[in-house]
This record gives C-alpha cells, sequence and structure tokens, in this order.
C-alpha cells in the first residue's frame, strides 16, 4: 500500500474546490428534484460531486470511486474513494448554512483518509490513518466529559421517517431525558468532526451510506474517541448505522440504545 498521506494533497484541493463552488451557490435559486418523500437533491449536488471525479480521477485514474449521486466507477482496484458532495442538501436547499464535502480513501475496505470541508466557517478537517486528525492545520481530540447526563449529544433521522417504525424517534426520546441536550445539525459528516473536536461528546444515527460516514468515521477514531454500530461492534463500511463517542459515554449510549430498539 502506498502511504495514505500521499494522496492527502488532492483531496483536500478537490474538497475546497468543491466547498468554494457550493458557497459561491447557496444564496442562488435552486432546482430541487426528489429522490424520495423527503430525500432532495440539486444541480449544486452534482456538480460538487464532479468537481471531485475530475480532480481525483485525473490525479488517481486506477482508482474506483462512489459518490451519492451518479458517479460510479468500479475499477477492480483496491483503492476507493467515498464522496459526498454536499451533505447537508435540505440544509442548503434552503439557504441554511450548515453543510460540506466530504470525502473518504479507502483501501480494501478500510479507511485510511479523511478529509471534510465546511466552507461556511473555512474549517477543514483531515485524517489519514495512524496519524491523528487536525482541523485547519491544528490537531484535535474528543471531549473528556465523563457522564451522559453532562453530554451534548447530536443525531438525525432516515429519510423513511415518515414510512418507518424504524426511525430513531425511540432512541431520541429516550436520550432527551437522558442527556444534557441534543442537537440535530442536518450532516452526519458534521456531527462526526463536532465529536472528535470535542464539540460534541456523542452521535448515533441509522441508516447512512458510506459516503456519509466514512470520513468523518476516521476523524473520530484518529481524534481518540470510539466508533461502533449499535450494539457496540466495530464500525465497518458500509454501516449503516453508527455511534460515535469520545469512549468515556460509549457504553452509556449502548445501553440507552438498547432500550428502544425496533425488534
Amino acid at each position: 500500500m502506498v502511504r495514505p498521506e500521499t494522496f492527502l494533497p488532492a483531496a483536500r484541493k478537490a474538497a475546497l474546490e468543491a466547498g468554494r463552488y457550493l458557497l459561491q451557490g447557496l444564496s442562488q435559486s435552486k432546482k430541487v428534484s426528489y429522490k424520495g418523500q423527503v430525500d432532495l437533491v440539486t444541480s449544486f449536488d452534482r456538480r460538487s460531486e464532479e468537481i471531485i471525479y475530475d480532480r481525483l480521477s485525473r490525479a488517481f485514474p486506477g482508482h474506483s470511486f462512489l459518490a451519492e449521486e451518479e458517479i460510479r466507477h468500479d475499477r477492480a482496484s483496491d483503492y476507493c474513494w467515498l464522496v459526498d458532495p454536499l451533505d447537508g442538501t435540505t440544509n442548503y436547499a434552503h439557504g441554511l448554512p450548515v453543510f460540506c464535502v466530504s470525502i473518504a480513501l479507502a483501501f480494501k475496505g478500510e479507511i485510511i483518509l479523511g478529509v471534510v470541508y465546511d466552507p461556511n466557517r473555512q474549517e477543514i478537517f483531515m485524517a489519514v490513518r495512524g496519524q491523528g486528525a487536525n482541523l485547519n492545520g491544528h490537531p484535535i481530540r474528543v471531549s473528556r466529559t465523563r457522564r451522559l447526563d453532562r453530554s451534548l449529544l447530536a443525531t438525525g433521522f432516515p429519510y423513511d421517517v415518515r414510512t418507518s417504525r424504524d426511525n430513531n424517534l425511540d432512541h431520541f426520546s429516550n436520550f432527551a431525558v437522558r442527556a444534557q441536550a441534543i442537537r440535530r445539525l442536518g450532516s452526519a459528516a458534521l456531527d462526526l468532526c463536532y465529536v472528535a473536536c470535542g464539540r460534541f461528546d456523542g452521535y448515533w444515527e441509522k441508516k447512512l451510506k458510506p459516503w456519509d460516514l466514512a470520513a468523518g468515521v476516521l476523524l473520530v477514531e484518529e481524534a481518540g474517541g470510539r466508533v461502533s454500530d449499535l450494539q457496540g461492534k466495530k464500525f465497518k463500511l458500509p454501516g449503516p448505522h453508527v455511534v460515535a463517542s469520545n469512549g468515556h459515554i460509549h457504553r452509556p449510549m449502548l445501553e440507552i440504545l438498547s432500550l428502544g430498539r425496533v425488534k
């Protein structure tokens, strides 16, 4: 395997370019189409994806590529880029400045590199397997909070929340009366980044896609946190369920999640 940091400059450059493009379009009118009742997509998602694919495929023409909207290229490579060109599309479509670009690289199914760029705050989170995590070049660590009742948590709800009983509302209710507070940003990648840098103490969500999770999961792990599935087993791609924390509150979170588990 080539040293993973070798791929970081290209990933960083692609994330920055796509993020700047999205920021320029935030105040513009948007044509929105729907992939489901509440799952929407804009032309900005697609163009951001094209920008990232163009930059990475030119730099690494033999790599596979898996992105949220339309681009899929399986080149039978050990390397695969997992890209969410606009994580927080609903926010973006409404002009709410909470969204990001998420890029990860996996080698034989293991995440080895992650980049998440928030153009609104000009924050770029980066991690390389075994080399720690940083925010704008400065090392980051998870929080030290040890009690669930003093923890700030984050979560989200699946796109089938209206039609499925397995919609996270039971878990949300259980945590709401046990944690200090819960936030719902609308961007899984940013939620994970905020766990990595200590802004959130823990995060859980269900029914996510690999491109939602890959970069953020690595950031949490490299920042000293713990990531698992809802039963506490080590997280593996493609997910789709995830629990991320500072490690101290992980077991209490798993216990709460077991209370409302849908059979």
